[in-house]
């Protein structure tokens, strides 16, 4: 039994001679449409395959709901790259590091507390952070004698660069209050504490 070919889109059939035709047809009224010839190498415009391009479609169906690029992304998880395997990895490796320091934590402050470690780094802590403190005012206050000399040179200032002038003796009070003298260095007797 031979097959019946498949018509193209514009209703073209293929014999197996080779030859191509629009099949005889009757019309709604009845009437009969005679059988069309197609000669060879013709390719009608419906059966023209149309570059499609990816991001004018989906502008075209924007409205169709889902998140515009999403497409691509289901694409890129299927095939199983490299890197979507070594990210996946390291969340893995995330999640476990971060159930074994929660648990972790349960049973040290059920027992004994905290690990001293961790005590130790809360007592460096302050002294650390006053260490920054006075390396910021230090610096304020080198940026403000330098304007101060630079007034007493006769340069004009800038309202800014006055304001700064003027906080002189804040900034001495500031690193006085921390225990450094007036040029930044911890006074004598916060180096015996120490």
């Amino acid at each position: 039994m031979p097959s019946v070919p498949t018509p193209s889109k514009a209703g073209i059939i293929e014999t197996i001679a080779g030859e191509r035709h629009i099949p005889s047809s009757v019309r709604p009224d009845g009437t009969k449409r005679k059988e069309i010839k197609i000669r060879p190498g013709y390719k009608p415009p419906e059966d023209v395959e149309v570059y499609k391009n990816r991001t004018a479609d989906a502008w075209k169906t924007r409205g169709s709901g889902g998140v515009p690029g999403a497409d691509g992304l289901k694409d890129d998880k299927a095939d199983g790259s490299a890197s979507s395997n070594k990210n996946t990895k390291r969340r893995e490796a995330r999640k476990k590091t971060k159930a074994a320091v929660e648990s972790g934590e349960g049973k040290q402050k059920g027992a004994a507390g905290s690990s001293s470690k961790e005590a130790a780094a809360e007592e460096a802590d302050p002294e650390i952070e006053r260490e920054k403190k006075a390396r910021n005012l230090k610096k304020k206050l080198k940026q403000a004698k330098e304007l101060k000399e630079k007034k007493e040179g006769g340069v004009a200032l800038l309202p800014e660069q006055f304001a700064k002038v003027i906080k002189i003796n804040e900034l001495i009070r500031e690193l006085d209050a921390l225990g450094f003298d007036a040029d930044g260095e911890p006074k004598a007797g916060e180096e015996e504490k120490l």
